[in-house]
């Protein structure tokens, strides 16, 4: 996975725009980042509903997902790009737009986004 690849999934979901989030290339739903490349340029932040699913899919998948100290008791993961799977990204994005999408896009796309869950 590449950002470029990344970004072409996340424009998929509904309002979505590339834009700056925290200095950096990101996505946005209504003026809000939900994922964001690293500085590093290697790995992305994705916003998450909460810190047990962080802590889910880094028990899950430790070769792709992961914090640092900055990210802990923070409702974010970052993910490696180089192993992050096509399946895996699109749940990434579509639940990480789901917590920061205004409400009526919510509503809209109830068909098209799955419901928040930890889920890998």
């Amino acid at each position: 996975m590449t950002w470029q690849q990344l970004v072409r999934l996340g424009v998929e979901l509904p309002s979505v725009v590339e834009g700056i989030w925290y200095r950096t290339p990101a996505l946005l739903v209504g003026g809000k980042g939900f994922a964001r490349l690293k500085e590093d340029g290697q790995s992305v932040v994705f916003v998450l509903e909460s810190v047990d699913a962080q802590q889910f899919l880094i028990q899950a998948l430790p070769r792709t997902f992961f914090i640092t100290p900055h990210y802990e008791n923070w409702p974010a993961v970052l993910a490696r790009l180089k192993p992050l799977t096509v399946k895996q990204a699109r749940l990434r994005l579509k639940d990480a737009w789901a917590q920061k999408a205004p409400k009526k896009l919510l509503v809209a796309g109830r068909g098209a986004v799955s419901p928040r869950r930890a889920g890998v």
